[in-house]
């Protein structure tokens, strides 16, 4: 009875001093109390249309010479070693490191050119996703990934008794500039489970409920 004693009061001991160390470290960390907004390490790049002002990492593999960090200018261009007023606004990384590519191979032999965008400064809106129409909070949120319909419909606190949920639209931005709408059928998800419609949000992306006819 005595060991099981003492081991009671070392473990209640142990868990104490473990709490006071996870409150120490949370007070001390420099993030605590705040929500970081937007991690552009985390951003999937690929459908990322490129803006105005966003920095942008040209690599040009065993070229370093040629290899540059530069902002996109007003105008929407970059320019770099070799090739003149690139147009990058409305591209994506993999697009513009395609015609980056085109133009050195005018200069040298068989260039392999990466693009990455390391300063994401024209996403505040092309990072959120919204939600109008029949639903009880219209919001404007920031994307996070994974986040799908289902999402963005709790984000809204729910549709309203005047939703013809299943007529819900799905607008989206594509490469070339056109916008693509995608019928949801919102009702089905939220009262039947059926999940065949709760696609994945892309940044950018509009969802509208329409209000029934009575």
């Amino acid at each position: 009875m005595l060991r099981s004693s003492i081991f009671k009061v070392v473990l209640q001991c142990l868990v104490v001093v473990s709490m006071l160390v996870s409150q120490f470290a949370a007070a001390e960390s420099p993030m605590a109390g705040k929500q970081k907004f937007f991690d552009s390490s985390q951003f999937y790049q690929g459908d990322y249309l490129i803006g105005v002002d966003d920095v942008i990492e040209v690599s040009v593999w065993r070229n370093p010479d040629l290899s540059v960090s530069v902002p996109v200018r007003p105008d929407g261009k970059i320019s770099t070693p070799l090739v003149k007023d690139v147009m990058a606004a409305g591209k994506t990384p993999k697009e513009l490191a395609d015609i980056v590519t085109d133009q050195l191979a005018k200069y040298i032999r068989d260039p392999q050119v990466s693009i990455i965008v390391t300063g994401l400064n024209s996403h505040e809106y092309v990072s959120r996703v919204r939600v109008t129409g029949a639903v009880n909070a219209p919001a404007s949120v920031p994307h996070r990934m994974g986040m799908t319909v289902l999402d963005i419909i709790l984000a809204a606190g729910g549709v309203s008794e005047f939703a013809s949920a299943n007529r819900t639209t799905l607008y989206r931005r594509t490469p070339d500039g056109k916008t693509k709408s995608i019928r949801i059928k919102l009702d089905d998800i939220l009262k039947k489970g059926k999940l065949d419609t709760n696609v994945l949000l892309q940044p950018g992306d509009v969802l509208t409920v329409p209000e029934g006819i009575f």
